[in-house]
């Protein structure tokens, strides 16, 4: 049985396998939520916040205690807003992450990245070029720079996750929150904008299965998202919500999409909701949750 805890004192049970930051954050709590529902697993997942740090969400202090020992460190803080000296947070992140990791002896380290590293495009691979079109995308470029000039001799596997739209931990999720229209830009060819998404409860699905494999065969880099890419407007209609169409501008991103053909080969087991109805069932499940 996997058993889920949070702490916000920074103690932890020398079982722990997978330690969690970032945990007061939202798409934090959605996956805190999905642990608890699923309740079941091969591991034990510790997820970790400090509420009353004046920071970025669950980022460590200097004179946090060590805490013992995990196998995996899921480095899920971060800022996703902000100016851009505000957002430099997500690099400096990297160190503490990583000194994190030594303290827990950990394996495994999983920093949480973007697909908006990558700017508009379709399918796009870790291959593919880097376009940041925002001061939050080209903080998570650096991050990743940040990530690649940490030693590689000290035992520990770096993996930088870029990571879809989350259903629940994004833009559009305040809109579907309010129960009221939500209003869309429209393109010149009729249609909305198409992103890539993945479900919270497969997300920590994903987490728990890279977990689980030998540290070796971690990339350096991973799309990680439902197969195919959702058109929000068909979220926004799962959700029974009105839409407002509203004529994109000369800079509107119509898609971002991630070619997820690595993350299949490496976890060719598990499936992932592609649905749009089902990836909102989903989320209004881990919603009504207490």
């Amino acid at each position: 049985m996997t058993r889920i805890s949070h702490t916000s004192d920074g103690e932890f049970s020398p079982h722990d396998a997978v330690l969690i930051t970032g945990a007061a954050g939202r798409l934090g709590r959605l996956l805190q939520r999905a642990a608890m529902r699923d309740g079941t697993g091969a591991l034990d997942i510790n997820f970790r916040s400090r509420a009353r740090h004046a920071g970025p969400a669950g980022a460590p202090e200097a004179a946090h205690p060590a805490p013992a020992r995990c196998d995996t460190l899921v480095a899920l803080w971060g800022r996703t807003s902000g100016s851009a000296g505000e957002l430099a947070a997500n690099v400096s992140l990297v160190a503490k992450g990583h000194a994190l990791a030594r303290a827990c002896g950990a394996r495994r380290l999983l920093h949480l990245s973007s697909a908006a590293v990558y700017g508009p495009g379709r399918a796009l691979a870790e291959t593919a070029p880097l376009c940041p079109g925002s001061d939050y995308a080209r903080s998570k470029r650096a991050m990743e720079r940040a990530v690649a000039r940490l030693p590689g001799d000290d035992g520990i596997a770096h993996c930088c996750l870029r990571l879809a739209n989350v259903v629940g931990a994004d833009s559009l999720a305040p809109g579907l929150r309010a129960g009221a229209p939500v209003t869309l830009y429209r393109f010149d060819d009729g249609t909305g904008p198409l992103r890539s998404y993945i479900a919270a409860s497969d997300l920590l699905r994903v987490l728990r299965a890279l977990a689980q494999m030998p540290p070796r065969r971690l990339p350096g880099v991973l799309n990680v998202a439902a197969p195919a890419p959702v058109a929000m407007a068909a979220l926004v209609a799962a959700a029974g919500q009105e839409i407002i169409w509203r004529q994109a501008p000369a800079q509107a991103v119509r898609e971002v999409s991630l070619d997820t053909a690595r993350l299949r080969r490496l976890l060719p087991e598990l499936t992932l909701l592609n649905r749009a109805e089902d990836l909102i069932a989903d989320w209004q499940d881990l919603e009504a949750m207490p």
